[in-house]
């Protein structure tokens, strides 16, 4: 950064986690083989992971659809050279027979120290 500018905002990521715009699932990554701290948006977690209401019977919970999501994920990584950046289609159940295809984008970058860390986003989430 040109030190000759004066910074005027900075949100971190630890602070979009407390703030509930990015939500912590690296434990359940971690189950799926990633070991890298990973968050999902908000707008992706409440409206494909948390699965919506009345899919209990369908067997549907945020544990299965997180793991699900992880290990096509993982299937996607396989064989790719540059995994920083990565497009893919889910599809979730949506409704008893009504599943919907889903764009997700996966980014891996330096956290706030600089670390690696991972975040799941749809397609538009910025």
């Amino acid at each position: 950064m040109d030190d000759n500018r004066n910074l005027i905002f900075s949100y971190t990521r630890a602070q979009a986690i407390e703030d509930g715009v990015l939500i912590d699932v690296t434990a359940q990554a971690k189950e799926a083989g990633f070991k890298i701290h990973t968050v999902v948006t908000d707008n992706l977690f409440h409206t494909y992971i948390a699965p919506p209401a009345g899919l209990e019977g369908e067997g549907q919970s945020v544990f299965g659809r997180l793991h699900d999501l992880f290990m096509v994920l993982r299937t996607a990584i396989l064989g790719k050279s540059a995994t920083d950046y990565l497009e893919l289609d889910v599809l979730f159940l949506m409704a008893p027979g009504r599943r919907e295809r889903v764009r997700i984008i996966t980014v891996v970058g330096p956290g706030d120290d600089g670390e690696p860390v991972m975040t799941c986003m749809l397609e538009g989430d910025d």
